[in-house]
């Protein structure tokens, strides 16, 4: 069984569809299973219906409107880089209306019913294809995968947009008694879920450069400092998710792929710039490409 597997990385999921058409358009590969956490879940379904073309036109005509209905963050640009700021009306707002995020993501939720329609759910749920969502269940303190086969298309959308809540910046959301979360607090790059389910060959999409050499720029206001951690952590929890998919593929004789961005692509993947985006997309094509001319 071949398996599609896309890590976190938000806006960078841009980059991660280059990737995936070049694979699916030109190498002509076809998959069993799509497994992905936060953007990695956005991507996926389109990619288990082959709408390449879809899904460009998604990513590159997204915007912060698309998917903040309270945005918590001030983009600023200096010396032709971006950095980030407290918005602060927004971030007061939210802790007189006794709040726990900064911002709320309802936007998205409305983006993903948008753009995957009922009749699209169903076609997948006819298929033999296979969509696997990964969740963060906070109050259990676990990671959950949501199979779309599972559920219905009003459940399976919301967990979809569950996956890509990147707490505490976006909607905690309750469900089932329980608190939820973006699927790359607990797990960015699931792999191992892959081989548990019976994945013998996978190509796996990781939304971040293999080495990191140059120096990240840490925030200058203690809300920016929190994003700069943020994404330390997350870095090393996608290492370590790299890491032990590695091992579990040489353990059960999985071939195992890697792609990942040849360069930092961005300091803040919750800022979603069209332009920026159109670029990652081409450049996650033509890196493809180029993979697979060196080998």
């Amino acid at each position: 069984m071949k398996a599609l597997v896309i890590s976190g990385g938000g806006s960078k999921g841009a980059f991660a569809g280059g990737v995936a058409q070049y694979l699916m358009e030109i190498k002509k590969k076809e998959y069993d299973l799509f497994l992905g956490t936060s953007t990695g879940s956005l991507l996926i379904p389109q990619l288990a219906l082959n709408n390449v073309g879809k899904l460009y036109d998604i990513y590159t005509n997204v915007n912060q409107l698309s998917i903040f209905s309270l945005n918590p963050f001030v983009v600023k640009r200096r010396e032709g880089r971006e950095f980030v700021t407290i918005n602060y009306f927004t971030t007061l707002l939210q802790f007189l209306k006794r709040k726990r995020t900064f911002g709320e993501s309802g936007a998205l939720r409305r983006t993903i019913r948008k753009n995957f329609s009922v009749e699209e759910f169903m076609e997948i749920k006819r298929s033999h294809k296979k969509v696997v969502v990964t969740v963060s269940n906070l109050s259990k303190n676990r990671v959950e995968y949501k199979e779309l086969s599972e559920f219905s298309y009003d459940e399976f959308c919301d967990w979809i947009w569950i996956s890509c809540n990147y707490i505490p910046f976006m909607s905690l959301v309750k469900r089932d008694g329980f608190e939820y979360g973006d699927g790359g607090l607990g797990c960015v790059v699931p792999i191992r879920e892959a081989i548990r389910r019976g994945a013998t060959e996978i190509d796996a999409i990781i939304l971040e450069s293999e080495n990191l050499n140059e120096n990240k720029v840490l925030g200058k206001n203690p809300f920016s400092l929190m994003l700069s951690i943020y994404g330390f952590v997350l870095d090393q929890i996608e290492y370590h998710d790299v890491s032990e998919g590695v091992l579990a593929a040489k353990h059960n004789n999985v071939k195992l792929n890697l792609y990942y961005t040849p360069t930092k692509l961005t300091e803040n993947s919750l800022v979603f710039n069209k332009k920026l985006m159109h670029q990652w997309w081409l450049q996650g094509f033509s890196y493809a490409e180029e993979k697979f001319k060196t080998v």
